[in-house]
């Protein structure tokens, strides 16, 4: 039987039969047969049960054997008195009631009786529907004792819960809920269900729709996974007097242990969601309660109904409707599946969801005590439900707002990017249009000073004109070269690519350089793998790159030195280090160095490596420098293949 449920308490009449309960029976004491079984006639005519009895020893006998819940016991019994049997009776029974009988009308006697603890008093003679009336109330107060008893024992659960439901809310509201600050809460919410202390399930389970919402899984368990288990897990929690809280404080402990394997079957259960028809899926989609229990007054709805009733088949359990009502709708479908895994025909689901989406189940069942679920108990269970469904809320927020952080973090990190591209394309912008007017304005008079210094220097004879000719020649070399480097620079133009074989295009440009190095006493060496390495890049600017590099190196090694050259392939890359034995470049400048006109030389320009850097990027790579471990400056060039 499959029925949804709200989880409501309904009050309900009692009856005559409802006053004595599992057997219960009334017990009349009198040593007069002629009194005792005409009396024992009208009870039974009435419908209670009695048995009689003729002593005090014939009661002590019964009582001991039978569920007795009234005594209509006479004061005079041949073997004790019925005031000393009094109090025995009320201390061994506290739940039986107890009408005095006797043939003495003193009030005395009536209060020594009431202060011994017997429900009521009744003299001698006295009409038996009188005696059945007395008899009655006191069974109606009997079992109002025992609903008082019953309803403060479920005030003070309840009490219990809010306790519970209060300190998770605490603990939610301390710590940002996270993937493992999630699953203590949740864990805890399960033990709340199972433990004694709170709602008495014998097991829970937690079933979550995963993160695209394709299909509901098992995420956790709590309880035993046997019912010849159970006893062992039960009396080791009595044996070390485990309260609710230290439950929790072990939670480590006991899910690496007892709930081992009822986790294994909490793994067992995943369900598609398209699966309409199922309990597990209607529930969390619908946001409704079901419980569910064999089929006792609910019958399959036959396959040739389906049309009248819109009965359906679900993989061997079918849908049920109450065969007195008719017009009742038709329940969900059960699967099979779902029972053989669970081991268990009895159980409620309760929906996990927010305002905005839904979350999951929880099946909470009587695995090992069959008890029936009670309608407050599915109240009591959805509360502890909706603790959880904010535990989820609360974490999938933070986890939400976390990767909102870092995705505003990213957007933060580009538009600081993009502002610094902004600030350096300005930048050269305002570089390019003085170089260009710099080149346009000096170039042609540097140039006519240049050549018409050269050609005196041939015609003159006289030495000391010659040493000033000579230092206007080489000044405006320095000028001519300065200008050449501004046009480079400002000339840069798109890049026309090609296959470039990288060891050949080095080689010759270091051999360009030969007479320098030697002028200078610098050695040279090179390493290329083989294969060579290959790039799509443009010829003339790829030279120009290790040309300012290897020039620099030189003029680095004014005394001499080694210039290492070795080049690398990996990962779809070609990388060049060019490596000097000079004095190298202190850290604080190496941010600097790619700067225009930034030199630490006595002469140049200081665009070499700004020009370095904008050839590489052009190409895709990468262009840096630090300071070698043996000394000199080590650069590096990463081009792709």
């Amino acid at each position: 039987m499959v029925e949804a449920v709200s989880g409501l308490h309904q009050h309900v009449s009692i009856s005559l039969g409802q006053l004595l309960q599992n057997g219960e029976i009334v017990a009349i004491v009198d040593d007069d047969a002629a009194i005792r079984e005409p009396l024992r006639f009208y009870f039974e005519e009435h419908g209670l049960p009695v048995a009689e009895c003729a002593s005090a020893a014939d009661l002590i006998q019964v009582m001991a054997s039978r569920n007795v819940a009234l005594v209509l016991l006479d004061i005079g019994l041949p073997d004790t008195d019925g005031l000393s049997l009094l109090p025995r009776i009320v201390d061994q029974y506290p739940d039986a009631a107890v009408v005095m009988l006797t043939g003495i009308a003193d009030l005395r006697v009536a209060l020594d009786c009431m202060r011994k603890g017997a429900t009521d008093y009744l003299s001698k003679p006295v009409q038996f529907e009188e005696i059945f009336h007395v008899a009655r109330k006191a069974l109606e107060k009997r079992r109002l004792i025992f609903e008082n008893r019953k309803y403060q024992e479920e005030l003070e659960e309840a009490h219990f819960r809010i306790q519970l439901l209060h300190q998770l809310s605490v603990k939610m509201n301390t710590v940002y809920l996270g993937a493992v600050e999630l699953d203590q809460i949740l864990r805890a919410v399960l033990v709340g269900i199972t433990s004694k202390e709170g709602l008495g399930f014998n097991r829970a389970f937690l079933v979550m729709l995963d993160e695209d919402g394709r299909f509901l899984r098992g995420r956790m368990a709590i309880g035993p996974s046997s019912r010849e288990e159970a006893g062992r897990v039960w009396g080791e929690i009595e044996e070390r007097d485990l309260d609710f809280l230290e439950i929790v404080d072990n939670l480590k402990e006991t899910s690496q242990t007892q709930d081992a394997a009822v986790n294994s079957i909490a793994r067992a259960l995943v369900v598609s969601a398209e699966e309409k028809d199922n309990i597990l899926v209607s529930a969390v989609l619908g946001r409704r309660s079901y419980r569910v229990s064999p089929a006792s007054g609910w019958v399959p709805v036959p396959l040739d109904r389906r049309s009248e009733n819109g009965g359906r088949r679900n993989n061997g359990f079918s849908i049920y409707e109450r065969r007195e009502k008719a017009e009742a709708a038709p329940c969900l479908a059960v699967p099979r599946d779902l029972i053989n895994i669970l081991d268990e025909d009895s159980f409620v689901v309760v929906p996990l969801y927010s305002p905005g989406r839904a979350f999951g189940v929880i099946i909470a069942d009587n695995y090992v005590t069959r008890r029936a679920i009670e309608d407050s108990h599915i109240g009591a269970l959805e509360l502890f439900a909706s603790q959880a469904s904010l535990a989820i809320e609360q974490s999938r927020l933070h986890s939400e707002r976390q990767r909102k952080i870092v995705e505003l973090e990213a957007v933060n990190q580009e538009l600081d990017r993009s502002k610094d591209l902004l600030v350096e394309a300005e930048r050269y912008s305002a570089l390019g249009h003085m170089a260009a007017q710099l080149v346009h304005i000096i170039r042609n008079p540097i140039t006519s000073i240049g050549g018409v210094s050269r050609i005196l220097s041939k015609k003159n004879v006289d030495a000391e004109w010659a040493k000033y000719l000579n230092v206007i020649i080489r000044e405006t070399e320095r000028v001519e070269s300065t200008l050449e480097d501004l046009f480079d620079f400002v000339g840069q133009c798109e890049v026309h690519k090609e296959k470039v074989a990288l060891c050949g295009v080095i080689k010759k440009t270091a051999l360009l350089l030969q007479s320098s190095m030697v002028k200078h006493g610098v050695t040279w060496e090179m390493e290329c793998p083989d294969p060579e390495p290959v790039i799509q890049g443009d010829m003339h600017q790829i030279r120009q790159v290790f040309l300012h590099l290897f020039k620099n190196a030189v003029e680095a090694m004014d005394d001499g030195g080694k210039l290492t050259i070795v080049v690398t392939a990996a990962e779809g890359q070609a990388i060049v280090l060019v490596i000097d034995s000079g004095p190298g470049i202190p850290e604080s400048y190496l941010d600097k160095a790619k700067d225009p006109f930034f030199t630490t030389k006595t002469y140049g320009t200081g665009m070499g490596l700004t020009l370095v850097d904008r050839i590489v990027s052009a190409h895709g790579g990468s262009f840096s420098l630090k300071p070698n471990p043996g000394g000199g400056l080590e650069v590096r060039v990463v081009l792709p293949l």
